[in-house]
């Protein structure tokens, strides 16, 4: 195979061209000239979470509430364990963020006042079909971006522990990538597939998070040591059964509780409404023979059911689709309701990268915004805005005093065989898809999956552990024909990474925080004598190593000290 390679020089490198990369090149284009690279694996016009749309922003502060108040809700929903410092400094920023979206040609519903309309205490109703393109069409109004499309991005390039680019690959054209940037913004989103999906075989990917979101900005840093936080916290959707489409439409849009197999509303059974508690309580239902379980929507009315045919038309066709074909829609038939697989996502949950006030990571230089970044949940749409706002005007500040670097022509020709070692690799018995599979159905039964009810204890978690190291083994010597095989075998890789430093933090918080989402079966209580901190690690001599930390208040802004 003939491979060309391309040494590439920029001032800024954004890894990831979704929400949050996009926004933070549109942020560099317009307060600088520095020169603006994003690297993104499909195409920015249609990729990451918002790639089919979305029909609200559900984040922001409407009238009557304030930052403090959006970050009192962030704090009871994650039952304290948030980072105050970065759930404050996003929130001050959402509705300025939302209205440059909107002077970027997003469509936001109004009133007969010229008010944005609302969907509960923090949402706004839009017309989001064409949210991606606009935000990638906002990143072409600037000369000083450069946008690689079909790029793979592997690992970072470090070098005493500072960021001096990435090294990746052409998906389409065969050609080796060494990136040298002054400073890196991480925007690579979460990690799905990592457990047993709900649905099998074709119909696999009909999951809640986007399943080319393969956790790879978390396995680069976890590789070179980066600090990351919170991985026990996963996030688990209460999603429309079989279509996985979001139940917050229908949950908002018509006021429709949750009922059981007999009428009953069951979730203000198990505590207090937060996130993780709807997921529980349909699970623990479903468990005690209660189940199936529904969204009570049946009289709505016509016009209701019209509005919510037109609603996920915008974001989840596939729930449209199926009332249609059935011939019964949601004004005649409750909507079943079901959790997802487990997610490592940062944009729901606490999940990513250990980074300071200024979403600067552990790594000097490296900069983290959006799902990729930990310690602050519920950002959504408009929150990963945000971060990728806050961590472009601090990467500007950064690389004001920073001189380009290189690594040995050496360093560059090792990585270049490390990933080329695969096309030459002789063929196995093992395909990336039937590794997939066993590492989803080692996670699904002993790290908790939806098989096990979601919950776990500490010797399935062991066992978990050394499975997953043995795939990781096999998926080193994988075969790939092509540079698409060698970002299957990349993929695939970083979930398994991604999946082991999973176990490890489920494994160190020795209680139960999140019912569903953390449900210790061997400490199936709360402890906030021993565990309201953060669960942090650190990946260092082939071992995943556990940092306990204190809380950080809204008071604080917080730096690295070690």
């Amino acid at each position: 195979m003939d491979i060309k390679r391309e040494k590439l020089y920029t001032d800024i490198l954004i890894i990831g061209g979704g929400t949050a990369g996009c926004y933070a090149a549109i942020t560099i284009g317009e307060k600088s000239d520095k020169k603006v690279m994003i690297a993104e694996k499909a195409n920015i016009k249609r990729s990451g979470c918002l790639a089919a749309g979305v029909n609200a922003l559900n984040a922001y502060i409407v009238k009557g509430k304030t930052p403090e108040d959006y970050l009192e809700y962030v704090k009871r929903d994650a039952n304290g364990i948030i980072r105050e410092d970065l759930v404050l400094t996003m929130s001050e920023r959402l509705n300025g963020v939302t209205r440059h979206l909107e002077k970027l040609g997003l469509v936001i519903l109004k009133d007969e006042k010229g008010d944005y309309v609302t969907r509960g205490d923090r949402n706004i109703k839009i017309n989001g079909e064409n949210i991606k393109p606009i935000l990638a069409a906002g990143v072409y109004k600037h000369d000083n971006i450069q946008v690689l499309n079909k790029v793979n991005i592997v690992d970072y390039i470090i070098k005493d522990n500072r960021v001096l680019g990435a090294y990746g690959f052409s998906i389409e054209n065969n050609i080796f990538y060494v990136i040298y940037a002054r400073g890196v913004i991480c925007a690579t989103g979460g990690a799905a597939g990592i457990y047993k999906p709900n649905n099998p075989g074709f119909s696999r990917h009909k999951m809640w998070y986007p399943p080319f979101n393969t956790g790879a900005g978390y396995a680069m840093g976890i590789r070179e040591g980066a600090e990351m936080t919170t991985f026990e916290m996963r996030f688990i959707a209460l999603r429309c059964k079989d279509t996985i489409a979001p139940t917050g439409t229908i949950a908002q849009g018509v006021s429709a509780p949750q009922i059981n197999c007999a009428g009953e509303t069951y979730d203000r059974n198990y505590g207090a409404p937060t996130t993780a508690n709807r997921v529980y309580s349909t699970v623990e239902e479903n468990r005690r023979g209660r189940g199936p379980c529904f969204l009570r929507t049946k009289g709505i009315g016509k016009r209701a059911e019209e509005e919510l045919l037109k609603a996920y038309l915008n974001m989840a066709p596939a729930q449209t689709l199926k009332w249609l074909e059935r011939g019964a829609g949601p004004s005649e038939e409750n909507v079943e309701i079901e959790g997802t697989e487990p997610y490592i996502v940062g944009g729901h949950t606490g999940s990513g990268y250990w980074v300071d006030t200024n979403r600067q990571t552990t790594i000097k230089g490296l900069y983290a915004a959006g799902d990729v970044a930990g310690g602050c949940p519920q950002k959504y749409v408009t929150g990963s805005l945000a971060e990728g706002e806050i961590a472009a005007e601090a990467v500007m500040k950064y690389i004001a005093a920073v001189l380009q670097q290189e690594v040995l022509c050496e360093e560059e020709e090792n990585k270049f065989r490390e990933i080329t070692g695969y096309l030459k690799n002789p063929s196995g018995i093992y395909t990336v898809g039937q590794l997939e599979e066993a590492m989803q159905k080692i996670m699904d039964e002993y790290a908790g999956g939806i098989s096990g009810s979601y919950g776990y204890n500490e010797v399935k978690l062991a066992v978990g552990k050394n499975r997953i190291r043995e795939i990781l083994k096999l998926a080193y010597k994988l075969h790939g024909e092509d540079f698409y095989d060698l970002m299957k075998i990349y993929e695939l890789i970083d979930r398994l990474v991604v999946a082991e430093a999973v176990i490890a933090h489920l494994e160190a918080r020795k209680e139960t925080r999140w019912h569903s989402f953390q449900e210790n079966l061997d400490y199936p209580g709360l402890n906030d004598k021993d565990y309201f901190l953060y669960i942090n690690s650190v990946f260092k001599d082939g071992e995943i190593r556990i940092i306990k930390r204190p809380l950080v208040d809204r008071r604080q802004t917080y730096e690295h000290q070690n």
